[in-house]
């Protein structure tokens, strides 16, 4: 069949779908024109919504103004096909525990769609005011809500404490303005600049708040995100039963770490890949997972069995300094863990025990090296040295044994 019969063919079937999925119908001459394949196909038309409410609100639609601020942001939202596809496969994931939460939080189950329009779920967005995460919290204000940042760890990343904390904060921000699209507001520029605002300008609703360009258009962006999300059939996107992306079933295990570890051999103790690990643990940004406590997610089903191994890992780690540098090129691979030589064994085999005491660092030079060549760890000279980092520099001279 040729390119023109298969169109003729075709577009009868896509203009039923249309006027059954989406509610266009085209004008009696349109359509016969259409039938004849004298015209391209037609993209259909969807009205935009004329009554709407957010968190139970309600939206002054009859407002023109309002209207046409929601009409810019539905238009945008309602023709965007592959981001909406997205959002319905990425929904599939995290919608149901986001409900959930809201759910035992005492909130509006809308603001489900401020996380959509804030990262667009995905966990790993970082925006260019360096706010990061799913709840796209900056650092000042993560940290308020108890989400640590640093160089190795940052919990904005955390899909379950950031959530915490976002349901935390929009719940203070509730209560502090005792309305739903004043505290959206809130959370998009911060509750002092609405607050600043609504002292200025002397009115009382979002709605009528003259705000920042991006804040102006936050509330009718999350609202037109809700209208098309919660009802996608009637705007014409369809998602096959199992064409979204599945749930993460994960078990949560607890475990406390006495020193800085590789994390590969963390995954490897909670029987994933490092990609996966990664993957399933996003607020570790390096290539070690530092001490303390921490809360991994694992596979469901082997939270008991991860645990021994993480304590078993732990125990190792009190007499093993792990190397978690990256071997030079040309050089075979550092052991992932070097035993430390203890004042038993040195008394024993005088020879196992570095006659050094200090290292002049030269050209070349890294913590790592420097720890294979005394069978020191890198945690070891850190801490003998009084390092913050890994840096070294030409000259320097280091502490390499305790004594």
């Amino acid at each position: 069949m040729s390119g023109g019969d298969w169109m003729v063919g075709f577009l009868p079937a896509a203009l039923v779908a249309l006027m059954l999925v989406g509610g266009w119908a085209p004008s009696a001459a349109l359509a016969g024109e259409l039938e004849m394949g004298r015209v391209g196909p037609v993209v259909p038309f969807y009205a935009t919504p004329t009554q709407a409410d957010l968190c139970g609100t309600p939206v002054p639609l009859d407002r023109q103004d309002v209207w046409e601020r929601f009409d810019r942001e539905f238009t945008i939202v309602v023709y965007s096909h592959a981001q909406v596809y997205l959002w319905l496969k990425r929904l599939e994931r995290y919608g149901p525990w986001m409900q959930q939460q809201l759910k035992q939080s005492g909130l509006p189950q809308d603001l489900l769609y401020l996380a959509v329009a804030e990262s667009d779920l995905q966990h790993m967005a970082r925006s260019p005011a360096n706010a990061a995460g799913i709840w796209q919290f900056i650092p000042g204000t993560g940290s308020r809500y108890g989400l640590k940042t640093g160089s190795q760890m940052d919990e904005r990343y955390d899909f379950d404490k950031a959530t915490q904390g976002a349901l935390q904060y929009l719940s203070d921000l509730h209560r502090m303005f005792q309305n739903w699209p004043l505290a959206i507001a809130a959370y998009n520029c911060g509750e002092n600049r609405v607050k600043q605002e609504l002292a200025i300008q002397g009115v009382s609703d979002y709605y009528s708040l003259d705000l920042p360009n991006e804040t102006e258009r936050y509330v009718p962006r999350i609202l037109a995100i809700k209208t098309v999300l919660a009802n996608p059939e009637r705007y014409g996107y369809y998602l096959p039963k199992d064409a979204g992306y599945p749930m993460h079933d994960l078990d949560r295990v607890q475990a406390s770490l006495p020193g800085p570890m590789p994390m590969s051999r963390v995954a490897d103790a909670c029987t994933m890949t490092l990609s996966d690990f990664r993957v399933k643990n996003p607020a570790y940004l390096q290539n070690e997972v530092p001490a303390g406590e921490h809360i991994f997610r694992v596979p469901k089903g082997s939270g008991e069995r991860v645990s021994r191994s993480l304590r078993q890992l732990a125990a190792e780690c009190r007499t093993v300094g792990f190397v978690t540098e990256a071997p030079e090129v040309g050089k075979a691979a550092a052991p992932a863990a070097v035993k430390v030589a203890s004042k038993a064994a040195s008394k024993a085999n005088p020879k196992a025990a570095p006659k050094a005491r200090v290292h002049k660092v030269e050209k070349g030079d890294t913590l790592s090296k420097i720890g294979r060549l005394y069978e020191v760890s890198v945690a070891e000279l850190k801490h003998w040295n009084n390092l913050k980092s890994e840096t070294v520099k030409p000259g320097q001279v280091l502490k390499v044994s305790s004594h």
